[in-house]
């Protein structure tokens, strides 16, 4: 069982860790997805058919297969971070952080006290961490905000500064619309290469990790290459029906 101080020991040797998001909310799914090379499986619970209940049975599949259990929980609530740690998650990415104080929220509800306001109540998660260490539990779990907005991009640089935080995880096609631009994940115009590389720099400046969303490895090598270390290369639906379309284009000639 991998833990999330696998991720962090990559991070201390320069390495990248690579992962997919899970949207099914299937257990199998995640066993099946969870090959050599994939480091960690985040359990969508904003944008997938997924909820609380099926992210502890995807969790345990991720466990069980080596990687690592992160979510991205629906919202910037302490209840809801909490929750999610408790049940074994080992990171979460909170969507739509625009600025410090949503930040600090987001730490808070992610680190006992003093550092934080986190409740303690480890039900699963001292199982899967092997302890109950305050310190190892609150402190090693991953905080990951979501830079996505106008307001987030304009405040970036004192979010980054926020104390607590793990890194930043951009949301490349929610940052798109805010900047005028269509939705989709992979982008090359000029406006949003110039938002990603803002944000990859506070992160660098304040010694926090980038992370970023992508939509095929094509970018996601891209990315590692420029400093982003938490890179996650596809999404288990997507994955799956590119693989059909596939195998339905050779069918049918």
């Amino acid at each position: 069982m991998a833990t999330v101080f696998a991720l962090r020991d990559k991070w201390a040797k320069g390495e990248t860790v690579f992962g997919i998001f899970a949207s099914l909310p299937c257990a199998f799914a995640c066993e099946v997805a969870t090959i050599k090379g994939v480091d960690y499986v985040c359990v969508d619970q904003q944008h997938g058919v997924t909820d609380y209940r099926d992210m502890i049975e995807m969790a345990r599949a991720i466990d069980a297969r080596g990687a690592v259990p992160l979510t991205r929980v629906p919202a910037n609530e302490d209840w809801i971070i909490g929750k999610n740690l408790d049940a074994g998650a080992q990171g979460v990415i909170i969507p739509m952080v625009s600025n410090p104080e949503q930040a600090k929220k987001a730490v808070a509800a992610c680190r006992y006290p003093p550092k934080g306001e986190r409740s303690n109540g480890p039900a699963r998660a001292a199982i899967v961490m092997g302890t109950r260490d305050q310190k190892a539990l609150g402190d090693g779990v991953l905080c990951l905000p979501m830079i996505e907005t106008r307001e987030g991009l304009e405040k970036v640089e004192a979010i980054a500064a926020t104390p607590g935080l793990d890194g930043l995880y951009i949301g490349p096609s929610d940052l798109a619309i805010s900047l005028g631009l269509g939705p989709g994940l992979d982008r090359d115009e000029p406006e949003h290469v110039a938002a990603v590389d803002k944000i990859l720099k506070a992160c660098q400046k304040n010694n926090i990790i980038a992370g970023i969303h992508t939509g095929s490895p094509t970018f996601a090598k891209r990315f590692a290459a420029k400093g982003f270390r938490l890179v996650t290369f596809g999404g288990d639906a997507g994955l799956l029906r590119a693989g059909i379309e596939r195998a339905v284009g050779e069918l049918r000639g």
